[in-house]
């Protein structure tokens, strides 16, 4: 197992989707910051305090599922909205109708400019399943199925605990870690012998809480301090570099 980088008693893997499988948290961060700068805009008149694409992201919606999201980046501005329902109309200033605005910009962005995957982060998942490792992937995106099928990587994983499945099964999202919990009895090993994999301060969160055996941080955007503060044993700016610095 040292080939990999991973403590000889992890049996699985556990992968997030954004940012660590593809390219597209940079694509969520521009949908959220349309969405709230559109909802702040029209709330407050031009002189509105933006959304960060970089600080609040990380801080407030990322890794986290929509609803979520919303509701935690506009408790930091003080804001209060009604939740609606999961069905509200993206125009409506609901916490969900917010959430599925912000999920008609993801898409269209994605239709427009495709998806992209990190090349290290699939070739070390040949890598482990190779090894005999069992992997998952552990998305609060409900659109991740799609997301892997596009960029030819559904076949890599044996189980995926997404927002679909999430929502099935009324899974807390991330911090909580109960969709890693999931993803570990699924594929018949204990937490600690699985490792993480997330790019996100919440999924390390989940994945300390957990008490899973190994939590490896991919530092994407230049917050590895903030990654191990929140409780990776490991930081990488990518995959790969496990392998090289096994």
């Amino acid at each position: 197992m040292t080939e990999l980088g991973l403590p000889k008693q992890i049996l699985a893997c556990l992968f997030d989707l954004d940012g660590v499988i593809t390219k597209t948290a940079v694509v969520h961060a521009a949908a959220w910051k349309r969405t709230f700068d559109d909802f702040l805009r029209g709330r407050d008149g031009d002189g509105f305090r933006s959304f960060d694409d970089a600080d609040d992201y990380a801080a407030y919606v990322d890794g986290l599922p929509r609803a979520d999201g919303v509701r935690s980046f506009l408790a930091s501005r003080g804001i209060e909205l009604p939740e609606g329902t999961p069905d509200d109309p993206p125009d409506r200033a609901t916490v969900h109708g917010l959430g599925n605005r912000k999920n008609e910009l993801l898409l269209d962005m994605i239709r427009t400019d495709g998806v992209e995957a990190y090349d290290g982060t699939l070739r070390y998942i040949e890598a482990v399943r190779a090894h005999g490792l069992r992997t998952a992937v552990v998305s609060s995106s409900a659109n991740c199925q799609d997301v892997l099928r596009s960029v030819g990587a559904e076949s890599l994983f044996d189980v995926r605990i997404d927002g679909v499945v999430a929502g099935e099964r009324r899974l807390p999202g991330k911090p909580r870690p109960d969709t890693f919990l999931a993803a570990a009895k699924d594929l018949g090993v204990e937490p600690s012998e699985a490792a993480v994999f997330e790019d996100a301060l919440a999924g390390m969160d989940a994945g300390r809480s957990g008490h899973f055996g190994y939590v490896v941080g991919v530092d994407r955007v230049g917050q590895g301090a903030a990654l191990r503060a929140h409780g990776a044993d490991i930081v990488v700016r990518d995959l790969a570099e496990l392998g090289e610095t096994a």
